[in-house]
């Protein structure tokens, strides 16, 4: 099952036959992302060894360089205290974590000349995801939750090929094949709002309000999806209307042309801006992105996002670009 699933999927993306970076962790889902895709086609696996928990993580690493080994699959492995790198940036070690991976997993994508990373992130993860996202407040790009696929930045792709494949069928795969993977003790600390949803909230409401909650909250996910890619068509046509040549490494927008857009379509500019230029948005909340429709409606004339990125009005264009550290 998670073999074909997997295929079509990089079928369907054009995807067969070129050369993947594959995140692993060293747990279920993404073991079983890398033993099947590297049959399918040309896959390198990257570890991020986090140094969250002692011996468990250097285990982890380990075992991840040897079953990579066994397999002749080409591996990178970095290690990063994200502890301190949480204190440095004065942030969350959820957030620091997603960050600094993603960072690492780009880099190393550039450095072995390929285009595009997979991650393991299952139907299971998709669900608590929507709901993580509804009880903290969210928009669309919320409601949609884990993308499928998508630009990661001008040169690299984000894919999530067992997005429809839940745990159930990933822990089946590894039965049938014969492979135990490592188990993460952090998944079952409770201090975690996402352990906490998956461990305590989903069984609660499963059990006691609505059996089909999963298959609920996908829809809604579903719904949002088809909302958010109409959207962006038409703010994709609107950033070309708006964008001018590059100073330097600044972006350079048409201020008068930006106030004609409404706010909510101003908001996802934005967002596909960051995207597409690869700044982080782990701190960009709604708050952040009112900031930059404010700044277009007059004020501020300038203001400090978060991760260096900074906006400034400047004549009649709106100029952004990310500071040198």
């Amino acid at each position: 099952m998670v073999r074909d699933a997997l295929r079509e999927f990089l079928k369907s993306e054009g995807l067969l036959g070129h050369a993947i970076l594959a995140a692993v962790s060293g747990g279920p889902d993404s073991l079983a992302l890398l033993h099947a895709l590297h049959t399918l086609t040309p896959t390198i696996a990257a570890h991020l060894n986090h140094q969250l928990r002692g011996n468990e993580s250097d285990a982890d690493e380990r075992f991840v360089v040897e079953f990579c080994t066994a397999h002749e699959i080409p591996v990178h492995v970095h290690r990063c205290s994200i502890q301190l790198e949480a204190e440095k940036r004065k942030t969350n070690l959820e957030a620091c974590a997603r960050e600094v991976r993603y960072a690492w997993l780009a880099e190393t994508a550039r450095q072995a000349g390929l285009r595009v990373i997979a991650t393991g992130h299952t139907r299971d993860d998709q669900v608590e995801t929507i709901l993580f996202n509804i009880l903290r407040g969210t928009g669309l790009r919320g409601l949609r939750g884990i993308a499928r696929s998508r630009g990661f930045s001008p040169d690299l792709r984000l894919i999530r090929p067992l997005l429809a494949t839940t745990r159930a069928e990933v822990l089946a795969y590894l039965a049938e094949k014969g492979l135990t993977a490592r188990e993460d003790s952090s998944n079952l600390d409770l201090t975690f709002t996402r352990n906490r949803i998956r461990h305590e909230l989903l069984p609660l409401l499963r059990a006691q309000y609505n059996l089909g909650v999963d298959e609920a909250l996908l829809r809604l996910s579903e719904q949002a999806a088809e909302l958010l890619s109409s959207q962006q068509v038409r703010v994709q046509a609107l950033l070309r209307r708006v964008e001018r040549p590059r100073a330097g490494e600044l972006l350079v927008l048409d201020l008068a042309a930006l106030r004609s857009i409404e706010p909510a379509d101003l908001r996802e500019l934005f967002c596909l801006l960051w995207e597409r230029e690869g700044w982080p948005r782990g701190q960009m909340g709604r708050a952040e992105w009112n900031r930059l429709v404010q700044m277009i409606q007059g004020m501020p004339p300038a203001w400090d996002f978060p991760e260096g990125v900074h906006a400034r009005i400047r004549g009649k264009v709106l100029q952004l670009g990310r500071q040198s550290n």
